[in-house]
């Protein structure tokens, strides 16, 4: 009796089972209508096909589970994708459908319809920096410079440094506050909200907060997930976080928790290696690792709006074994100019960008 009612029970999950699946494919998203590449410029026209001649009530869609519009019937709807942030996005339909119901889903990639603007630059002033300085973060605050750094082996002599935060007299090159971390510990990118300096780490997954007049460390949060840390910079609310991908993470300051993704794309292509961040007047600054420049971002779409090329500033700084890459940015809003420099410079350039 137990052996037959266990072949029952199994039986009925199958019959459940299959006709769950038969629901599904009665109906199907007609991607007919979809354009080969679908930008924030275009309006993508959702309607669904059906196998079976069924008569829909109406639709529900979703985009990433949050309810975008409904119809009746099997009704056109519009979903525009003007305010829309890059990237993949799974679309998700319940189809109500003589008495009953059933999800469908499919997935659409928007990218970028800009084109990215060449900027143009003027060198200011020239300052000393620190040549063992392997440069991850760089922010000011209360006109003050506020620098991240790595213990990057470098690139001729193998000699590593050693991670830390400082306060810098900018014009001169002298650190006048430091706090080191332990050896095993790869600092990166930095940023300073509310009086209190963020600080990442490589390959540690977490994150310290430090007072930022004191640089006393108050807390230690572990990211959202493992992954690797590079730039940081802040809104004034939340922090955005870069990790070697095309992708930024809007964190909650708080505990460290994800609140969005941003995925960045000059045109239809994805640019991954984000690095050091800085933001400004409402757009994201970001460098591009190893290619000695910087992307412009908006961040409520994730589209590249302009690219600096400084790749000639690497030039005018005194060449040695270690010397590195672009990394730094800092922008000066009494000047309205921008600090930059790289790992193990001995320059830092103050720059004015033209529009």
């Amino acid at each position: 009796m137990k052996k037959y009612n266990l072949f029952a029970i199994i039986s009925l999950i199958s019959i459940f089972s299959n006709c769950a699946g038969d629901k599904k494919n009665l109906f199907s998203f007609d991607e007919t209508k979809f354009k080969l590449i679908l930008t924030t410029d275009d309006v993508v026209g959702l309607t669904l096909k059906t196998e079976k001649s069924k008569t829909i009530d109406s639709v529900l869609y979703f985009r990433d589970d949050e309810k975008i519009g409904s119809v009746k019937g099997n009704s056109k709807y519009d979903f525009v994708l003007k305010n829309e942030k890059l990237g993949y996005k799974n679309l998700k339909a319940i189809v109500y459908f003589e008495n009953d119901s059933t999800k469908i889903d499919t997935r659409i990639e928007v990218v970028s319809s800009i084109e990215a603007k060449l900027l143009k630059y003027t060198i200011v002033n020239t300052y000393p920096h620190d040549l063992k300085a392997y440069t991850q973060g760089l922010e000011f605050y209360r006109d003050t410079l506020y620098e991240g750094t790595g213990n990057g082996a470098g690139n001729g002599t193998g000699l590593r440094g050693v991670s830390s935060l400082r306060k810098t007299d900018y014009r001169t090159g002298k650190v006048f506050k430091k706090v080191d971390l332990g050896e095993e510990i790869f600092g990166e990118g930095i940023t300073v909200l509310n009086n209190k300096v963020y600080q990442l780490t490589y390959k540690n997954n977490e994150s310290y907060v430090y007072n930022a007049d004191t640089f006393k460390k108050e807390k230690t949060m572990s990211y959202y997930k493992q992954m690797e840390g590079w730039g940081l910079a802040n809104d004034g609310k939340n922090l955005y976080m870069s990790d070697s991908s095309e992708n930024i993470h809007i964190i909650n300051p708080l505990d460290f928790k994800l609140i969005q993704e941003l995925t960045i794309y000059s045109g239809s292509t994805k640019i991954p290696a984000v690095n050091e961040l800085e933001w400004v007047n409402g757009k994201i600054y970001g460098n591009i690792y190893t290619k000695d420049a910087i992307a412009i971002i908006d961040p409520k779409t994730g589209a590249v709006e302009g690219v600096l090329n400084l790749v000639d500033l690497k030039s005018k700084v005194t060449k040695h074994p270690d010397i590195d890459v672009l990394n730094g940015i800092a922008y000066n809003a009494k000047t309205k100019t921008f600090f930059v420099t790289g790992k193990n410079w001995d320059k830092m350039f103050e720059i004015r960008i033209e529009n």
